[in-house]
């Protein structure tokens, strides 16, 4: 299948190529087409070009599936008669997005899709492309759409990162996905609701791509290695526990499994191998053998880089974990999101700021004491540094882990902002205004105020202090803190409704 228009190989902006390149080098991992100024017309020469162009692929370009038939994963959305499996394999292909995590068959499925539509396929990266891009891109698929007979043919636009283009960049796509000029499919692995406009995202339908499990990983592995096998003319051997760690170290992404088994085989020594006569006659068959071994592939993997993208839907799901830990009660799980974050190069400080955030969300009244001890661990972070400070965030977590749970005055404020956003027009009662002069004094700010030091107990029984309407409204308005029979809130809650109880006895109403 064409896929580029263009015959010299060079894009229009002239970004992300290398001029002159007379090695048949590629523009990205998964393109195919040479970018070589010295092609020539003839088909001998070009297909000299793609054989040694073929030659450099790496292993995750080679074992790209070119049907829907050998794709693997994700049937949540291409399983049985699905309607995506349905509308590909008739060629009836939509606008779509789809959201998952790298190496999860993105660009692969969206080729596929391409390929079954007899559509030519542009791929636009938006980590180097611009308006520029997008307009050539367009262009072109607006010459094959008025194309006559045979020229004429569809367009996938095939967008990778589109989270990475701005809303004008975005926005550029909008009235050729109406018109029918391009069939858009995009790609992101961050949360579209978050990263890309409303107006793209009604015009195109959203598909969620998950990990590859182990069993699609298993599978892709074989096949890599049939692959390798048969030509470098060898036998690889891989045992149990060296597969188990390839797929370990893969963590549900193929292109990462396949690279690392590449970089694995490359490292490995080629011996050779005679295999002896068996007990019924038959000749043994000597032949070359590479063998990777757990030990081999720890040393080509290295240390394993945490997922995490600051800003991004790892950052926050990590997050989410540890507050959801220390709010559950979870001292161990806790600890360990903690860890993960920092293992992934996250600031500790921010986590110490989440603290602060739980202590007064989650446990609020029912231990007071958590609060400080999340700013005790906060500032003994920008007292001594990292080493020590980290620990002693680490302190603080376990502590509110452990601490009574209350969120009853996270619930009184909130029902308190809503209130007042419903009554902002209610007037401050007279006795509670301040009496800033003469005139306001004579006005009546302040009258009849009840000084709460000179009554017993130092507390004006049946005095209020909202506005009248709401005072004399339905009272559920108006009681908005409802403390829990936990920690020390208990006790407060023995407080309240003593003096609630004297509110009642009174014989001095406000109201």
């Amino acid at each position: 299948m064409k896929t580029n228009d263009n015959p010299t190989g060079k894009s229009p902006s002239g970004l992300g190529h290398n001029q002159g390149n007379s090695e048949g080098q590629q523009d990205s991992l998964f393109d195919l087409t040479p970018d070589n100024d010295e092609v020539t017309s003839t088909d001998n020469t070009s297909t000299q070009g793609n054989a040694a162009a073929s030659s450099f692929m790496p292993l995750a370009a080679k074992m790209r599936p070119k049907t829907l038939a050998d794709y693997v994963g994700q049937q949540h959305i291409l399983g049985g008669d699905s309607p995506l499996a349905q509308s590909i394999e008739q060629g009836h292909c939509h606008s779509l997005i789809f959201w998952g995590p790298p190496g999860s068959g993105k660009t692969t499925l969206a080729e596929i899709i391409a390929q079954h539509a007899n559509a030519e396929i542009e791929r636009v990266s938006a980590v180097t492309s611009g308006i520029k891009e997008i307009r050539s891109a367009i262009e072109k698929a607006k010459l094959r759409a008025q194309g006559e007979g045979a020229n004429k043919r569809r367009t996938v636009l095939f967008v990778d990162e589109v989270h990475r283009f701005n809303k004008s960049q975005q926005d550029a796509f909008l009235p050729h996905i109406e018109d029918g000029t391009i069939i858009f499919i995009g790609a992101t692995t961050e949360n579209p609701a978050f990263e890309l406009n409303q107006a793209l995202l009604s015009r195109a339908r959203l598909y969620t791509l998950k990990k590859l499990t182990r069993d699609d990983l298993a599978q892709v592995l074989q096949r890599a290695i049939s692959l390798c096998e048969a030509e470098q003319q060898l036998s690889i051997k891989l045992s149990v526990d060296a597969k188990q760690s390839l797929l370990n170290r893969s963590d549900g992404d193929a292109r990462r499994l396949l690279n690392l088994l590449e970089n694995c085989l490359d490292s490995s020594v080629t011996t050779h191998e005679n295999k002896q006569d068996d007990q019924h006659g038959e000749q043994g068959v000597s032949g070359d053998i590479k063998t990777v071994t757990v030990e081999l592939i720890a040393q080509v993997a290295g240390s394993k880089i945490a997922l995490y993208d600051k800003g991004g839907d790892a950052f926050y799901d990590l997050i989410s974990a540890f507050h959801k830990s220390v709010r559950g009660s979870s001292p161990d799980a806790a600890l360990y999101w903690y860890a993960r974050i920092l293992t992934a190069g996250g600031d500790a400080l921010y986590v110490a700021r989440r603290l602060l955030a739980i202590a007064s969300e989650d446990i609020g009244n029912a231990d007071p004491r958590a609060m400080q001890l999340a700013i005790n661990a906060w500032d003994t972070f920008h007292r001594v540094g990292p080493s020590e400070g980290e620990r002693a965030i680490a302190q603080a977590t376990v502590y509110m882990a452990l601490a009574p749970k209350s969120n009853a005055v996270y619930q009184a404020f909130n029902k308190a902002k809503i209130l007042a956003q419903q009554t902002c027009d209610l007037d401050v009662p007279l006795h509670l205004k301040n009496a800033t002069s003469s005139i306001t004094k004579d006005l009546g700010h302040g009258s009849e105020y009840r000084y709460a030091h000179d009554e017993v107990n130092a507390f004006a029984a049946g005095e209020n202090y909202f506005p009248e309407a709401l005072a004399k409204g339905d009272s559920s308005h108006t009681r908005l803190y409802q403390p829990t029979e936990r920690g020390l809130e208990k006790k407060l809650k023995e407080k309240l409704d003593y003096l609630n109880q004297l509110d009642r006895n009174s014989h001095d109403q406000r109201y």
